[in-house]
């Protein structure tokens, strides 16, 4: 796959049962979840979204890094371990590889100088990576459409990845004493996220990750009554709102969608 640099190619949640969140994100989500075609796989499993394209990925934890479950999420790169040598260059880590995965492509796990944990990686497939796709309206739905990284040092972060991926800000929200809540990309018509201090709001230092549904009403409720908890929903610009997710194991994700 040819994205360009930074852009996130691939969601993925390591939990201690799949079976139950597989039917937990079936629901809230919209995803067809079914496991990996590809022997070598495992139990690895992968949803699709709405329009049958793959967009991730969940699996149990690999053996040695019990207690490190959660979501991350996979930025294309050119080339993994150049990139992998910038992240050291620039201040971050290398936790896990280079590495190939059989029949995927090649993919390195890092972390930022915060020590906020990402993946690398290139693909093997000819074509694009789908699973991030800022569509309107139900093109988009169960794709990532937004990703949000809350850190204890925004300007450092956005310097950071910037060096990694091209990014510069691409203006911000004021948000009183929270500070800014500042938009990421390579120009105003490629922002996939925004970048806000974990310390003055409180939200945990991590990268999250927002996918489309249908109706936020219905996917919260929907959420609850599988044993999940949630935060918002919040108006944002536009006609849609947003909501955090924090599934029967403790997980957070973001979904985004209209109010029907």
């Amino acid at each position: 796959m040819a994205n360009p640099n930074g852009t996130p190619i691939w969601f993925e949640l390591t939990t201690d049962d799949q079976a139950k969140s597989k039917d937990f994100y079936a629901s809230v989500m919209g995803w067809a979840i079914a496991p990996s075609p590809m022997d070598e796989h495992g139990d690895y499993l992968l949803a699709n979204a709405a329009d049958g394209e793959g967009v991730a990925g969940i699996m149990k934890p690999p053996p040695g890094m019990a207690g490190v479950p959660g979501w991350t999420i996979y930025f294309g790169v050119d080339d993994v371990d150049k990139q992998a040598d910038a992240v050291k260059d620039a201040g971050g880590a290398v936790h896990f590889g280079p590495m190939d995965i059989p029949g995927v492509g090649r993919f390195a796990t890092c972390a930022d100088p915060q020590g906020l944990v990402f993946n690398i990686m290139r693909g093997n497939s000819p074509e694009d990576s789908t699973a991030f796709k800022q569509m309107a309206g139900d093109a988009g739905l169960g794709h990532g459409v937004w990703i949000e990284l809350a850190t204890p040092d925004p300007d450092a972060a956005l310097g950071f990845y910037g060096s990694l991926f091209g990014w510069s800000k691409q203006g911000a929200m004021p948000m009183g004493p929270m500070g800014d809540y500042t938009f990421i990309g390579r120009s105003e018509a490629d922002r996939p996220g925004a970048i806000m201090s974990s310390t003055t709001t409180n939200a945990p230092a991590r990268w999250n990750m927002y996918f489309q549904v249908a109706d936020i009403d219905a996917a919260i409720e929907t959420a609850k009554q599988g044993g999940g908890t949630v935060t918002g929903p919040d108006e944002i610009p536009g006609s849609d709102y947003s909501a955090n997710v924090t599934d029967p194991h403790g997980q957070q994700v973001g979904i985004v969608g209209p109010r029907k």
